[in-house]
């Protein structure tokens, strides 16, 4: 066979077998698609009502519970919605302290996010070329995320300190182990069929990680990032709670508030920082979406 008619490994890949798990897919697809030239309003109806209707009966089961479950005189335990809202977003100065806590925490947050996805793919791809290495550390990592946070946080504290980086630290423990256990799943799932495709192209190790793994991998991988965006706020607001030194983040201040009975701006923090999740994650779907999904459906 000569080099012109020869077919790249991913053409082979495609030709080989995907074509084939392709067209008996598309029936299914085109089912579950909305068909073409659906009008805009359903579209935006199957996104946007379903979600809507369940906030609404959350927000009716929040009315419920405060003005006919608590008794006036404790209905500070869970202030009505418009209350949390017009005091926690509407107030000029609790507004600003709201926002310089969301922005240690989605500092803190991001950057031990960022270590996490940069050490846990380091370690899922040493694992995944090297057996031993695997049997020999797995045990205690899963060992690592069995331990409660909060018998870890005061011993961090001691060796560390109570600063940003103590906080930074938390967040990588917390949010590690999804992604190294997402990626080596991942990274161990590509079919035997490829593999042998690879090696009859003569295809090296590392090239191999490159071209088969890591994409093969991708899907994984990213929902182990989405795992560990929502992990890696927790453990920053778990951090700021117990350790309680420098800037204000949403711990502290859910720590503030919390001994203040202060029912309002606590609710605030917590829809700030569920937001933050949110937000986190819905990046990493967005970046999931683009990277992944066009060629995985």
């Amino acid at each position: 066979m000569t080099d012109k008619n020869r077919k790249s490994v991913p053409e082979a890949i495609l030709t080989a077998e995907t074509q084939d798990e392709m067209a008996m897919a598309a029936p299914a697809i085109r089912a579950m698609a909305l068909p073409p030239g659906t009008p805009w309003w359903r579209k935006f109806a199957g996104v946007v009502v379903g979600p809507m209707v369940v906030l609404v009966i959350l927000v009716g089961i929040w009315y419920f519970i405060t003005y006919v479950v608590l008794d006036p005189t404790r209905r500070f335990l869970m202030p009505a919605p418009q209350t949390v809202i017009n005091t926690a977003f509407f107030q000029h100065a609790d507004l600003i302290l709201l926002l310089k806590g969301l922005l240690v925490t989605t500092q803190a947050a991001m950057t031990g996010l960022a270590i996490s996805i940069a050490f846990g793919v380091s370690v899922a791809i040493i694992m995944s070329e090297a057996k031993v290495l695997e049997r020999g550390l797995f045990p205690y990592l899963v060992v690592l995320q069995t331990i409660p946070i909060l018998a870890l946080v005061p011993l961090i504290g001691f060796w560390i300190g109570y600063g940003f980086t103590a906080r930074i630290v938390v967040c990588v423990l917390i949010s590690v182990f999804p992604i190294m256990a997402n990626t080596l799943f991942g990274l161990q799932s590509y079919s035997s069929t490829y593999d042998e495709l690879f090696s009859l192209h003569q295809v090296g190790r590392w090239k191999k990680l490159i071209k088969l793994k890591l994409p093969m991998a991708a899907p994984a991988m990213f929902a182990g990032f989405r795992i560990a965006a929502g992990l890696s706020v927790i453990g920053e607001i778990v951090g700021g709670f117990f350790f309680q030194r420098g800037q204000l983040d949403l711990g502290a201040l859910l720590d503030e508030f919390t001994a203040r009975l202060n029912g309002p701006m606590l609710f605030g923090t917590v829809i700030l920082a569920s937001a933050l999740g949110v937000a986190i994650f819905g990046l990493f779907s967005g970046i999931s979406a683009v990277v992944v999904g066009r060629w995985k459906e």
